[in-house]
C-alpha cells in the first residue's frame, strides 16, 4: 500500500461522511483500462483486416488454399494458389484422427464442394460420389478415375469407411452426424467413458430427459430462493446447530481415534506372524499420530469456539439485516445475472478473437509439405495481450458487480429512513459507479490480475513439465502456486471492502484499502467469526441445495423408463444447482461483509448520543446494547459504558 502516500491518512483521525462529498476516484487507472480496451479492439481489427476471418469463416486446406476463393501460390508448396471458388466446404480426410496434445484434428484437410450425406464403405463408393455430385474426397493430384486403380489411393484419400457428415453452419466444415465418432477425445476429457456406446447412451439420455433437466434447473433456483428466506428467519438457530455439529463431530472422531488406538494396543499378537506384526505395529502408529493430531485440531477448535462464542451473536444479527435488504433491494437478487452475461457476451467475444489470432500469420511450409500459419513479430506478443485482457476485463466485470452492491447496501445501511430511499438503489449505485468510481474499480481489478497471471504462468509450467522435474523443483512449483492462490483470496476480500469504503466516503482506492484494512485489524475477531461462521453456513447451504436438487432428479428420473443411465443428467443438474446456488448466497455473503464494515465504522464513530446517533438497525442496536451490559457487568455494574439511545430520526424497525 505504499502507493497510498500521504492522501491516505489514518482512518482513525479523518472523519467519515456516509454518502457525502462525491467524487471521481483514480481517473489515471480509468484512462489506462480505457486505453487497453483500445488496444484489445485494435488486436480484433488486425486479426479481421489481416485475411484470419476468411481463414477463420470459411476454412482452409492443408496447401493454405481458402476454400470458395481464389488463392495465391505459397512458395514451395505443390497444390497451392488454387482456384476453390465452387470448393466451399472443409472436408478432413481422418475426421476422427484428434490430437490430444495440440488439441486439433490430425489430418490432412481439403476444400469440396459438397459433404458426404452417407456413409461411403469403399473407394468405389467415393468414386460414385466424385462422379455424382462433383465433390472429390480424395486429394487434389488425383483424378476420380483412378481412386479405385491408383496405388496411392489408401493414402490420398479418406480413411475408410467415410462417415456421414454435415457442413457445420457458418463455419464450413464437415463435422460426422455421429458425434461417437470422437469417442477418444471424450474420454480424455470424461474418464467415465470407457467406449462410444457409453457415450452415445450419456448423449441420449440427456436429449431424452431435456425436460426433466430443465425442470430440475428451475427448481434448484427456488431451493436458492428458499435457503435465503430460511437464513435470515432461522439464523439464530442454524448458526448454533451447526457450531454444537461441528463440536461433537470434532470431539467424537478424537474419541473415536483414542478408542481404536487403544483396542489396537490392547488386542493379542500370539497368533500373528511377523508381517502380520510389523503390519499392525505401523497401523498403531499411524493411529497414535491421527489421535494425536485430531486432539491438537480439537483443542484448538475449541479454544477458537470459546473466544468466538461471543462473537456468534454479531453474525446472526448480520444475517438477519442481509434478510431485510434483500426485502427493501430486491433487484440484489437478479445482480449475479446481469454479470454472468455480461461475462458471457465478453468471453464469446475473446474466444472469437482468439479464433481470429489463432489463424493470423504468414504461410509457412512444413516438413509434410503443408502449409501452417506462424506468428512472428508483434503477433506473437498479441497472444499475451489478449490473455492479460481476459483477467483484467474479467475481474473488472466482477468488481463492477462488488461495487454496485457495495454501494446499494451502504445507501441501505446509511439511509435512517428507509422509506426515504431511492426508488431503485441498485441503479443509483450503478450510476454512482459510472460517473464516479470505475478508475477505482479498474486499479482492484488490475491488482488481482498481477497476482492471477502468475499464478496461471505457474500452473501452465507444472502442467508442461509433470513427470520430468525432480521433486524438490514440483515442491516449490506447488508451494508458489499455493502461495500466490492465497494471496488471491486475501486481496480480493480486501478490495471488496475498499469498495465498501469508496461507497461509502468516495475516496481513492489505496485510501479506501487502507481505511478498510485499519476496521478490520481492529475487528479481527468479528471477522474471523463471520468468516467462519457465516461462511460455513453458507457452505453448507450450497451442498443442501445441491442434494436436494439431485435427490428430487433421482425420483423423477426413475419414472423415466426409456433412460436408465442417470449420471450425466444428474451431473449436469447437479452442477448447474452448485452455480444457482453459489451465485445466490455469494451475494448474500457480500451483503454480509458489507454490513459488517458500516456496522464497524459505525460503532467506532457514533455512540448513540445526541449528534452521534447510530444508523444501524434495530437487530444490531440489540447486539451493540447486550454488549455494552456484559462490558458493565464485567466491571462490576460501574458507570463506564453510556446508555444507547436510538437513532434521532426514528429508527429502521422494518
Amino acid at each position: 500500500m505504499g502507493c497510498c502516500g500521504s492522501a491516505a491518512s489514518q482512518s482513525s483521525k479523518r472523519e467519515w461522511k456516509p454518502l457525502e462529498d462525491r467524487s471521481c476516484t483514480d481517473i489515471p487507472w480509468l484512462l489506462l483500462f480505457i486505453l487497453f480496451c483500445v488496444g484489445m479492439g485494435l488486436i480484433c481489427g488486425f486479426s479481421i483486416a489481416t485475411g484470419a476471418a476468411a481463414r477463420l469463416t470459411s476454412g482452409y486446406d492443408s496447401y493454405g488454399n481458402i476454400c470458395g476463393h481464389k488463392n495465391v501460390k505459397v512458395e514451395g508448396i505443390d497444390n497451392s494458389g488454387l482456384d476453390l471458388t465452387e470448393k466451399k466446404y472443409v472436408f478432413f480426410l481422418e475426421p476422427c484422427n484428434v490430437d490430444l496434445v495440440r488439441r486439433k484434428i490430425k489430418s490432412i484437410a481439403l476444400c469440396v464442394s459438397a459433404c458426404p450425406r452417407n456413409e461411403l464403405k469403399t473407394l468405389a463408393d467415393v468414386q460414385k460420389f466424385a462422379e455424382t455430385n462433383g465433390s472429390t474426397l480424395c486429394s487434389y493430384e488425383l483424378k476420380p478415375s483412378e481412386y479405385t486403380t491408383d496405388p496411392r489411393a489408401a493414402q490420398l484419400c479418406p480413411k475408410l469407411p467415410v462417415p456421414e457428415s454435415a457442413p457445420i453452419p457458418f463455419f464450413h466444415r464437415c463435422a460426422p452426424v455421429n458425434i461417437s465418432c470422437y469417442a477418444k477425445f471424450a474420454e480424455a476429457l470424461i474418464t467415465i467413458v470407457s467406449d462410444s456406446n457409453v457415450l452415445h447412451r450419456l448423449i441420449s439420455g440427456v436429449m431424452t430427459c431435456r425436460e426433466i433437466i430443465l425442470g430440475l434447473c428451475l427448481l434448484s433456483l427456488v431451493f436458492s430462493m428458499i435457503m435465503m428466506v430460511i437464513i435470515r428467519y432461522i439464523s439464530r438457530v442454524v448458526v448454533w446447530i451447526l457450531t454444537i455439529l461441528v463440536v461433537l463431530g470434532s470431539l467424537g472422531g478424537t474419541g473415536v481415534l483414542w478408542w481404536l488406538y487403544v483396542k489396537q494396543r490392547t488386542s493379542p499378537s500370539d497368533t500373528l506372524t511377523v508381517d502380520q506384526l510389523q503390519i499392525a505395529k505401523d497401523n498403531r502408529q499411524a493411529l497414535l499420530i491421527y489421535a494425536i493430531a485430531a486432539t491438537v485440531f480439537t483443542v484448538i477448535l475449541l479454544l477458537i469456539m470459546l473466544v468466538l462464542r461471543k462473537r456468534v451473536a454479531l453474525t446472526i444479527a448480520l444475517f438477519h439485516v442481509a434478510g431485510k435488504v434483500f426485502i427493501h433491494l430486491p433487484l440484489l437478487v437478479f445482480q449475479p445475472f446481469w454479470t454472468f452475461f455480461a461475462l458471457i457476451l465478453f468471453w464469446i467475444y475473446w474466444i472469437m478473437v482468439l479464433l481470429f489470432l489463432g489463424t493470423t500469420g504468414s504461410p509457412v511450409g512444413n516438413e509434410q509439405g503443408f502449409v501452417e500459419y506462424r506468428a512472428a513479430g508483434l503477433q506473437r506478443y498479441m497472444w499475451w495481450y489478449h490473455i492479460v485482457g481476459l483477467v483484467w476485463i474479467s475481474e473488472f466485470i466482477l468488481a463492477c458487480q462488488q461495487m454496485t452492491v457495495a454501494g446499494a447496501v451502504v445507501t441501505y445501511y446509511f439511509t435512517r429512513e428507509k422509506w426515504n430511499l431511492p426508488f431503485t438503489p441498485i441503479l443509483a449505485s450503478v450510476n454512482r459507479l459510472i460517473c464516479y468510481h470505475l478508475g477505482t474499480v479498474a486499479k482492484g481489478s488490475f491488482i488481482i490480475t498481477l497476482v492471477k497471471i502468475p499464478r496461471m504462468i505457474l500452473m501452465y509450467i507444472h502442467t508442461q513439465v509433470k513427470g520430468k522435474e525432480n521433486a524438490c523443483a514440483r515442491c516449490i512449483l506447488k508451494a508458489c502456486i499455493c502461495c500466490l492462490w492465497c494471496l488471491e483470496k486475501c486481496l480480493t476480500y480486501l478490495n471488496q471492502n475498499a469498495y465498501t469504503a469508496t461507497a461509502i466516503n468516495s475516496t481513492n482506492f489505496c485510501t479506501s484499502a487502507k481505511d478498510a484494512f485499519v476496521i478490520l485489524v481492529e475487528n479481527a475477531l468479528r471477522v474471523a467469526a463471520i468468516n467462519t461462521v457465516g461462511d460455513f453456513m453458507l457452505f453448507l447451504g450450497k451442498v443442501l441445495i445441491v442434494c436436494s436438487t439431485g435427490l428430487a432428479g433421482i425420483m423423477l428420473l426413475n419414472y423415466q423408463q426409456d433412460y436408465t443411465v442417470w449420471v450425466l443428467p444428474l451431473v449436469i443438474v447437479c452442477l448447474f444447482a452448485f452455480l444457482v446456488a453459489h451465485c445466490f448466497l455469494s451475494i448474500y455473503e457480500m451483503v454480509v461483509d458489507v454490513l459488517f464494515l458500516c456496522f464497524a465504522i459505525d460503532t467506532k464513530y457514533n455512540d448513540g448520543t445526541p449528534g452521534k446517533e447510530f444508523y444501524m438497525d434495530k437487530v444490531l442496536m440489540e447486539f451493540v446494547e447486550n454488549s455494552r451490559k456484559a462490558m458493565r457487568e464485567s466491571r462490576g455494574g460501574g458507570a463506564d459504558g453510556r446508555e444507547l439511545k436510538p437513532m434521532a430520526s426514528g429508527t429502521s424497525s422494518s
